[in-house]
């Protein structure tokens, strides 16, 4: 089988493309050298060849934009890139996966959220996934394709982007300090468990799910388990100064922390991985356990 993998050489999309390329043919699409079809989404794409799947995986890392210019680069790949690729397939495919995110919620705190859940992304990040999917649906609608969305949380596994990583090297040179008791839960899932399902969609209902580790786990048992293996015990700032510290981030962009960083670190928000435990037979490994067992930076 034929699989067309646009962000393979991101951070997720190398499991997948590792996942994958044990039994199918991959073509890889996306801005490195090391993809198959060389593209950068915001502009044009070349001549994309006929494939039974899609796995659409592109997408600009999330951070928050400072200029008019980052703010609209989120939609020139997510729209733009999506709409551009739809476009572009020279045959329509199979199937289609297309990889979305929580944050099409605009949630900042939440228990065991629903993919029934308003779509409220406020964001550049989040209201551009909100359209990319809305096109996806229309296209797929139109043309009989067996299509899923799988919005994730925060993606775990060696060497991760984001809060993650940045918690990790904070810890690994003894700088982390837990804000308040950290029983706030977080929903994670590890990219090796989503690229594994993908493999396994052939017969499998379509739709939108959520994938996550059932088990959220607290701020307290995500740092402690990173800390085990660097041999380092957390230590905890109580959460008024913090909150208090934050306000000068507020006034001035430079500064590392903000009160919407404090709300994240200290806000528990969660998604309900349920639909996809009974109709995918979504079966994740433990966060947890990976965090223990794995020095996840180098």
């Amino acid at each position: 089988m034929k699989v067309l993998l646009t962000g393979g050489t991101g951070f997720l999309g190398a499991y997948i493309f590792k996942a994958l390329q044990k039994e199918h043919e991959v073509i890889t699409l996306g801005r490195s050298a090391k993809n198959s079809l060389q593209a950068d989404f915001s502009k044009d794409l070349p001549s994309i060849p006929s494939v039974d799947w899609v796995i659409h995986a592109a997408s600009p890392a999330h951070f928050i934009p400072k200029t008019e210019s980052e703010k609209q680069s989120f939609f020139e790949v997510n729209v733009g890139g999506t709409e551009k690729l739809l476009r572009g397939l020279k045959e329509i495919p199979k199937l289609f996966v297309y990889i979305s995110t929580v944050a099409v919620y605009g949630l900042d705190e939440g228990d065991m959220v629903r993919e029934s859940t308003p779509l409220n992304g406020e964001n550049p990040y989040g209201k551009s996934k909100i359209e990319a999917e809305n096109l996806i649906l229309e296209w797929a609608e139109k043309n009989g394709v067996k299509t899923f969305i799988f919005r994730l949380p925060l993606v775990v596994g060696e060497n991760p982007p984001g809060n993650l990583s940045a918690i990790a090297k904070a810890i690994k040179k003894k700088m982390y300090f837990r804000i308040g008791k950290g029983l706030n839960k977080k929903s994670m899932v590890l990219a090796e468990d989503v690229a594994k399902l993908i493999g396994e969609l052939a017969h499998k209902p379509p739709g939108i799910y959520h994938l996550c580790d059932p088990a959220p786990a607290s701020l307290s048992e995500i740092d402690s388990s990173i800390a085990s293996r660097f041999g380092y015990r957390v230590k905890t700032i109580p959460e008024l100064p913090i909150q208090l510290v934050a306000k000068i981030g507020d006034l001035f962009p430079f500064f590392p922390l903000n009160s919407l960083k404090v709300k994240k670190l200290s806000s528990t928000l969660t998604f309900d991985t349920q639909k996809a435990i009974d109709e995918l037979n979504w079966k994740p490994n433990s966060v947890l356990g990976f965090l223990k067992n794995t020095s996840i930076i180098s």
